[in-house]
């Protein structure tokens, strides 16, 4: 059972985004902010990472150049609110390896999850 890590801050899309992905067999662990994030990548060893951009006391941006720089190949998907143009590139340069916009359609992010982990066209 592959192993995810959200890091999302608003707690209702935490929990409903984890439950939908538990239903779909992942096991999710789930962290607050940015840095509560990085250490919790670091410790728990996941999969794969969703990564809001926009957090508290640490951002996705930072979090994922720190991420990056200490595991390289960790797959980051960038979730954002904001959709406008440039938004994703601005995601890849910081290390995210995919982008996805909220609210989150979910068949098309399981799509993005599942293709990095090798489970999927």
């Amino acid at each position: 059972m592959p192993t995810l890590l959200l890091v999302e801050d608003n707690e209702m899309n935490r929990d409903m985004l984890s439950r939908r992905l538990e239903r779909k067999g992942y096991r999710v662990l789930t962290a607050a902010d940015g840095a509560e994030g990085v250490t919790m990548a670091s410790q728990a060893a996941p999969d794969l990472v969703l990564m809001d951009m926009n957090l508290p006391v640490l951002d996705g941006w930072e979090a994922t150049r720190r991420l990056k720089a200490s595991q390289a190949t960790l797959p980051i998907i960038g979730l954002t609110a904001h959709a406008m143009a440039g938004d994703r590139e601005k995601c890849l340069a910081a290390g995210c390896d995919d982008y996805d916009t909220k609210p989150v359609d979910f068949q098309r992010l399981l799509g993005k999850i599942e293709r990095l982990l090798g489970r999927g066209p």
